[in-house]
């Protein structure tokens, strides 16, 4: 779709299918597999049963073979198997940090590469997923921002991540669907589909690239993970994250209906156009604007700011003071997450001190606003906030200045 006042830069162009000619059903809805099954050859009733069965094999069980599929007749497997699979990204690279953060390089069926990361907590586990390769914006301080957009990433790719995590950390649901099983089918499992306890349990669409410029795909995975015979995550644990694509925001409200958070960053117009070039086009007092009007956010679902601390440009006590009156200003029910910058190579900025930070977390509490200091994870592994890129090369200067005026002058 295009989006309202904005000429689109990015070209999603055809992705290869894995496996040659199949189809990958991995991103796919229940009625879209349907349709798929009847295309094929089936008829509309059993294609419906067998879409059924699939989903909840693909979402519950995380089965990638149909001969896996136990309660699908022995006949129909080998027929399923020509014609389709249930894929997962590539992995090329997984590390692991010393402080148990995970971050995989994957690679997409046409080679393209992008990254996820896994971050443990005592009480949760969260997945921050990637919606696009390289990133359509030019944020100063992210070393996405860095890279040249190459294209969006589709549905399948996005929810196959959630996938191969669960792969991963090895906590797929026991038991069966014997609710939809055939009764010819001899060697079925006994006993009944039960949920697990998980490890992941939050997701945030905090990867590389901007989500609300991909944003049909964003939205077609994350209602795969949000659907109750899916992957069965509840909106409340899923964060969409934007720069502050204002026009898409109350459509990701209304449609989707996940938590909120925008990357602030800065509260002057000078400084959030250095450092957050998309201010050029919708500024603060309009991105403030459109999160008062997202829908869905109370005082229960606070609109969480992101703002990253960069020592002498955003982080002064006249800073923190703005950023209050601003919050109260537009009537926001809202949190201040403060993230110590994650440095990078070539980066322009610091990180502000220690004491610095904390300075700046205490004035925005006692105006009664939760501004909790956000610990850094994964550095070691280039994993923590804004680190993320799939290429190792270094840039120089002079090409990152490029590569940002070729941003903005496609965004306008």
């Amino acid at each position: 779709m295009q989006i309202p006042g904005h000429i689109d830069p990015v070209t999603t162009g055809t992705v290869p299918l894995r496996g040659g000619n199949r189809i990958d059903l991995v991103g796919l809805t229940r009625d879209a597999i349907r349709a798929e099954l009847v295309e094929a050859g089936l008829d509309a009733k059993g294609a419906k049963l067998r879409a059924k069965q699939i989903w909840h094999w693909i979402y519950h069980r995380g089965v990638t073979d149909f001969e896996a599929m136990t309660d699908i007749a022995k006949t129909m497997r080998p027929w399923l198997t020509d014609r389709y699979i249930i894929g997962r990204p590539t992995v090329r690279e997984a590390q692991v940090s010393n402080d148990g953060t995970r971050k995989w390089l994957l690679a997409a069926a046409d080679g393209q590469e992008y990254e996820m990361v896994f971050i443990p907590d005592a009480d949760r586990g969260t997945l921050c997923v990637s919606s696009q390769v390289g990133c359509t914006l030019n944020c100063r301080f992210c070393h996405t921002g860095t890279m040249r957009l190459v294209r969006n990433l589709g549905a399948g790719e996005i929810v196959g991540q959630v996938l191969l995590a669960r792969d991963a950390l090895g906590e797929w649901p026991k038991g069966n669907m014997a609710s939809t099983a055939d009764s010819d089918d001899e060697d079925d499992e006994t006993g009944h589909y039960t949920p697990d306890g998980r490890m992941l349990t939050n997701i945030v669409m905090m990867g590389m690239g901007e989500p609300l410029y991909n944003f049909d795909e964003v939205k077609g995975a994350l209602k795969i993970v949000m659907d109750g015979d899916g992957l069965a995550l509840s909106k409340r644990r899923i964060t969409l994250s934007t720069s502050g694509v204002v026009p898409m925001m109350a459509r990701a409200g209304e449609e989707i209906g996940v938590n909120l958070a925008v990357s602030l960053h800065a509260v002057s117009k000078e400084i959030r156009d250095e450092i957050v070039p998309l201010n050029r086009k919708y500024g603060i007092e309009e991105l403030l604007a459109a999160c008062a009007a997202y829908p869905g956010a109370n005082n229960a679902r606070r609109i969480t700011f992101e703002y990253v601390m960069l020592k002498d440009k955003n982080d002064s006590d006249a800073d923190a003071r703005e950023l209050v009156r601003l919050i109260k200003q537009y009537k926001l029910p809202a949190k201040v997450n403060l993230i110590p910058f994650n440095p990078w190579p070539g980066a322009p900025y610091e990180c502000s001190s220690p004491e610095r930070v904390r300075a700046f977390s205490n004035l925005i509490f006692e105006a009664g606003i939760s501004a909790p200091i956000r610990t850094p994870r994964g550095r070691d592994i280039m994993a923590a906030c804004g680190q993320l890129k799939s290429a190792a090369t270094k840039p120089t200067r002079a090409e990152l200045d490029r590569i940002a005026e070729e941003k903005q002058a496609a965004l306008g």
